[in-house]
């Protein structure tokens, strides 16, 4: 491969890298506003249910007022049958037509019915993949914090950060001159304790008192008992 192929690639393969990170530094926000419209759908999707869920039960209380009077009307044709037949037969057309009726509403019902649980189902699902893509955006979120947290405090290590490097250098520096400067005034509290305890000595020994620094021979004669 020539030089120049090399370089070609090389700079196309920067560009796609600088691209990708262009895309990446965009993919938080980008996640977090399809979130957001996604939870509106989802708002969206629970009301159309609630209305699937009112038609249902305005349905089932047709079908159940339906079945009620298919009931009452069998019930007066065998109580007509005996005394008045035409009474009877026209009992037997309303159960007749009453029926028709409530197959009509039970399909009714029922598909509405079916599609609730579907539409229920769907919307379960939905939330579910919500919860767990939501979950993975903290996450990434947490993470990126916790590594530029770690980041900021390695780069003092690893030279990366002049600005730390230097601030943790001066940082050192301060601490060396405060050891130092304890240590002086140290020696100096020392100093002070040793030339007032010599003038003292001196001063004892000025008025006669052997209470100061005794002589070899004060000692000789306390070691020999006289």
């Amino acid at each position: 491969m020539s030089v120049w192929r090399k370089l070609v690639t090389a700079v196309k393969g920067g560009a796609t890298e600088a691209a990708q990170n262009v895309v990446d530094s965009q993919a938080i926000r980008i996640l977090e506003q399809e979130i957001r419209e996604a939870k509106e759908e989802l708002r969206k999707s629970d009301h159309a249910r609630t209305q699937i869920l009112a038609k249902c039960k305005l349905a089932q209380q047709k079908v159940d007022s339906l079945k009620t009077s298919i009931a009452q009307y069998e019930e007066h044709a065998r109580k007509a049958v005996d005394t008045d037949r035409q009474l009877a037969l026209d009992c037997a057309q309303k159960v007749s037509d009453l029926t028709v009726e409530l197959e009509g509403e039970q399909a009714y019902l029922d598909q509405f019915t079916q599609s609730e649980k579907q539409l229920a189902g769907n919307i379960s699902q939905a939330k579910a993949n919500l919860k767990r893509l939501e979950q993975q955006v903290d996450m990434v979120k947490a993470t990126e914090s916790v590594q530029k947290a770690q980041v900021a405090v390695s780069s003092r290590h690893m030279g990366a950060n002049s600005k730390m490097k230097t601030a943790t250098e001066s940082l050192s520096r301060i601490q060396e001159k405060q050891k130092l400067r304890n240590a002086e005034l140290e020696a100096a509290e020392e100093l002070a304790t040793n030339e007032s305890s010599d003038d003292l000595e001196k001063r004892l020994a000025e008025a006669g008192i052997h209470g100061g620094k005794s002589s070899a021979d004060d000692e000789l004669k306390r070691i020999l008992g006289q």
